[in-house]
């Protein structure tokens, strides 16, 4: 009798610190779980910068991590030429993640310096990480460009995005002649914005829930 209560209390202990443990696991994240928020951020310091010196033009957006010590971003630019896709079709990607931080929050975009030249400069950057621009020769101001504009493809407000979610941030294109209005944020109209500009540039990004790269 002795021996089966021990045997008996050993199996409570074990079967309670199961229990601990199980409860203890943080919760699975549900996969329409919003993890991070993106918006338009205008007019700082060193877009003013840019405009002073003339040195081109910087597209400036805020995005905040509320996970970001178990988040991925990557932020891209494609390219598209006379409705083709160019090669290399990544003209720059910036990917980093596993901030120490549990949340983080900050500046983050495109720039391109001498847009107009013959070998113009692009880099993107974030508050947590940057790439040095670099040349992207053969990409603009091919024969015959009439005019170049930039658009947002996110409204005023903040936007939430979900785990590998992908979102279009925002839209450099150059045409012959004049411009034909587009509505940024309508995927069919990417589309067409794109099969019908002679160069476009299309920044995108996304963000995973993962512990590593």
């Amino acid at each position: 009798m002795k021996i089966n209560r021990i045997i008996i209390s050993l199996l409570v202990v074990i079967f309670t610190c199961l229990t601990v443990i199980g409860c203890s696991k943080e919760p699975v994240t549900s996969s329409n779980e919003k993890i991070a928020y993106i918006s338009i951020k205008e007019d700082i310091h060193y877009e003013k910068t840019f405009d002073e010196l003339h040195l081109g033009n910087v597209y400036n957006y805020h995005l905040k991590l509320p996970q970001a010590d178990k988040t991925w971003v990557t932020i891209w630019v494609e390219g598209y030429k006379n409705g083709e896709k160019m090669e290399p079709f990544h003209l720059d990607e910036l990917s980093y993640g596993n901030n120490p931080n549990h949340v983080s929050e900050g500046h983050m975009g495109l720039g391109l310096i001498n847009p107009e030249s013959e070998v113009p400069l692009l880099f993107l950057y974030s508050s947590d990480a940057s790439i040095r621009p670099h040349k992207i020769e053969n990409v603009l101001n091919q024969e015959g460009v009439g005019g170049s504009v930039w658009e947002y493809a996110i409204g005023k407000e903040e936007v939430a995005l979900e785990s590998g979610e992908t979102r279009v941030l925002g839209i450099y294109r150059q045409v012959k002649d004049s411009f034909r209005p587009y509505d940024p944020e309508d995927n069919n109209q990417i589309t067409q914005m794109i099969n019908e500009g002679m160069t476009v540039l299309v920044l995108k990004i996304k963000v995973e829930l993962r512990d590593r790269p």
